[in-house]
């Protein structure tokens, strides 16, 4: 008799069930999100069947549980949650929703369709490293840019010269400057020695003169705010820098870490070979795109895991091509900001957007185009484990000069 497993994930406590070959209940389990719960589930699973014979389907592709699963040599099958929605019409006529109900529609599903959905292999340790990098660094470069522009709202309603100084408001240099003059008042004894004085401190590259510099910060418009409201604005401008400056040392400490890792893995050395994909951007890449070929069998799959060809909706006469909407975010923002970057390096590249910019597409939807084209020579040299090679690349030979 063979058995089923569904796995519906919670908060605090997760609700699981097991069905036979028929479909029937054969066993339902509350679990709590501990050691202690986890365990004692595993083992009641033993009792039920070995490991190897008993699959489990579950919502989520990974975390602590799926990873434990997956060490006792369970068969993980992750079913997406937009497939689990579209079944709940198969098993209830209303909309309702709970916990139990979907641990045993997975359950069922896998009985009933199992052979659809791809068991999970899971990623080598040192991917799995490098996604947490890349991710954890993600995030915070969100909370860096929702500060700076809480900074820089802040500046252009009482003090708009100190937002403009410096191009990045949320660089070291910018932070200092501001912490230093927080204030227009702080900045009426400013001169051109005392500007050029805090930058050599502050070990400012010189990419501007000093006397731009001071000319942007006069010539920026000035506040009419009241003086308590000055002070006041003050205060919150010093508040925000002691936020931004911790962030953005550790934000650079990271990248570094990033860079290193990704450089030191086969993987991170083949993407890390086409046109301006550095380091960090092959690290975003990678991070997505993993180390498990059988992920992707074919190129299709991996674009369409990436958001980068449209989908079609087709019933009788009527056919239409839309956005893909349901897709790894995270992969289609890592390759679409390379495949675009590519464009200086690459005349391949530059000569594909360009034609599709002709055609009418917007910048967006070119830099799509684009990045379909390059995840098919992405795809061939991943699978194939070989560096990207312009030699080898037939449509960048047709575009080379003469020798």
């Amino acid at each position: 008799m063979g058995l089923f497993a569904g796995l519906d994930w919670g908060a605090e406590r997760h609700a699981a069930c097991v069905v036979d070959d028929a479909g029937k209940i054969v066993a339902r389990f509350d679990i709590a999100h501990d050691a202690e719960g986890l365990e004692q589930w595993l083992q009641q699973l033993g009792k039920l069947a070995p490991a190897q014979q008993l699959p489990i389907a579950i919502e989520r592709p990974s975390g602590l549980i799926v990873d434990s699963l997956v060490e006792r040599g369970h068969v993980v099958v992750p079913i997406h949650p937009n497939v689990v929605k579209a079944c709940r019409p198969r098993y209830r006529a209303a909309g309702g929703k709970d916990d139990r109900g979907d641990a045993y529609l997975l359950a069922d599903v896998l009985r009933t369709d199992g052979h659809r959905f791809r068991r999970l292999t899971p990623q080598s340790d040192d991917l799995k490293a490098l996604r947490a990098l890349v991710r954890t660094r993600d995030d915070l470069m969100t909370q860096r840019l929702m500060l700076a522009n809480q900074l820089r709202a802040l500046l252009e309603s009482f003090w708009p010269g100190a937002a403009v100084v410096f191009g990045k408001i949320d660089s070291l240099i910018a932070l200092a400057f501001i912490e230093h003059y927080p204030t227009p008042k702080s900045a009426e004894v400013l001169s051109e020695k005392r500007l050029s004085s805090f930058l050599t401190q502050h070990r400012y590259p010189g990419r501007t003169s000093v006397c731009d510099l001071l000319a942007r910060l006069r010539n920026a418009p000035q506040g009419r705010a009241a003086d308590a409201e000055v002070r006041a604005k003050g205060e919150l401008v010093a508040m925000h820098v002691r936020l931004l400056r911790p962030l953005v040392t550790e934000i650079a400490q990271l990248t570094r870490r990033i860079e290193h890792a990704v450089a030191q893995l086969p993987d991170g050395r083949i993407v890390m070979s086409f046109p301006r994909a550095g380091r960090l951007n092959a690290a975003q890449i990678l991070a997505e795109l993993g180390d498990v070929r059988d992920r992707f069998p074919t190129e299709d799959q991996l674009a369409a895991e990436a958001g980068v060809c449209p989908i079609t909706y087709s019933s009788g006469k009527s056919r239409g091509v839309a956005f893909r909407w349901a897709c790894n975010k995270h992969l289609r923002r890592a390759l679409t900001g390379w495949a675009y970057n590519s464009c200086r390096a690459s005349p391949w590249a530059a000569a594909i957007y360009a034609r599709a910019r002709a055609r009418g597409c917007d910048h967006n939807h070119a830099v799509r185009v684009l990045t379909r084209a390059w995840v098919r020579v992405l795809w061939r040299a991943w699978t194939s484990n070989t560096p990207y090679d312009p030699a080898r690349h037939g449509g960048a030979r047709l575009l080379q000069p003469a020798a």
